[in-house]
């Protein structure tokens, strides 16, 4: 732990072995880099000891303490929400939940019926009607934007929230086919919410990538749009050429936004370099 212009900075590495679902045993290990740590954070999120059976049970006694705590200060959930956080938060640090599921998670942390969000690279839609149940409330207030430089994107993603909304649910989500560098042309100011899943297209064309220098520029768009308590989700892959360098750009830009304004954390599996990393920007 050390405090970097007044701000404390934690670098914490856990290390958990436990049996997967399958007879073999697995390790995992997960680095959170957290700059700077809320201070709605009264109390250290896990405590480590030495047996694995006194691990899990403190474990779970630590997410139950802290996700209530951590509730408290953002919005009311009820006790199903907070038995989610819990599951989701231990199923990823024991390897058993993708970092796409711990982004969701933290996206119903944060958005409220009746936002507006965006949904910077569709796919396939999967995080637009993620979305979608996310804000839109029974009086068809809230509204989702997606945008994808590919047409098929757009038409995968139209497709399925065509078959999964009632027709009142589908007109508060607004599509565009344009590069998500061009958000502030198409989009309101005062979102709560901009996630980013980078890359390529799911089933599609591998060679057609979301490009650092376009992911930049939204990410400086994002940053002008975005409401005070709203957050920007970003799910890098690095797996692919040019991936690791596309990361490397997001980390510098969310090093350089100035701590009393942004809380910036990151996500990673370290002994799975190729795992997606999650980063998540949230403004003061």
């Amino acid at each position: 732990m050390m405090k970097e212009r007044g701000v404390m900075v934690v670098d914490l590495i856990l290390i958990f072995v436990c049996p997967p679902p399958s007879s073999n045993r697995d390790m995992t290990v997960l680095r959170c880099l957290l700059h700077p740590i809320p201070s709605s954070f009264g109390k250290p999120l896990l405590t480590l000891t030495s047996s694995r059976s006194s691990l899990q049970s403190r474990i779970n006694i630590a997410l139950s303490s802290s996700c209530s705590s951590f509730s408290s200060n953002v919005s009311t959930h009820s006790s199903p929400f907070l038995s989610e956080i819990h599951d989701v938060l231990k199923g990823y640090l024991f390897g058993q939940k993708k970092v796409t599921e711990v982004a969701h998670l933290v996206w119903k942390l944060v958005v409220q019926k009746g936002d507006t969000v965006v949904d910077a690279t569709c796919g396939n839609g999967n995080d637009t009607l993620a979305l979608v149940k996310l804000v839109i409330d029974d009086s068809f207030k809230g509204c989702v934007y997606g945008m994808d430089v590919q047409e098929d994107a757009i038409k995968n993603t139209s497709c399925l929230l065509d078959q999964s909304l009632d027709p009142g649910q589908r007109e508060c989500v607004k599509l565009f086919s344009v590069c998500h560098s061009k958000m502030a042309n198409v989009l309101p100011t005062n979102v709560r919410l901009v996630a980013f899943n980078l890359g390529y297209l799911p089933g599609g064309d591998k060679g057609i990538i979301t490009q650092s220098a376009t992911t930049l520029l939204a990410l400086e768009a994002a940053k002008e749009l975005l409401l005070p308590g709203g957050v920007i989700s970003i799910v890098a892959y690095v797996g692919h050429p040019g991936g690791r360098e596309e990361y490397d750009i997001v980390q510098r830009f969310a090093s350089k936004l100035p701590a009393e304004r942004w809380a910036c954390s990151h996500i990673e599996m370290l002994n799975k370099p190729m795992a997606p990393v999650l980063i998540l920007l949230f403004k003061r």
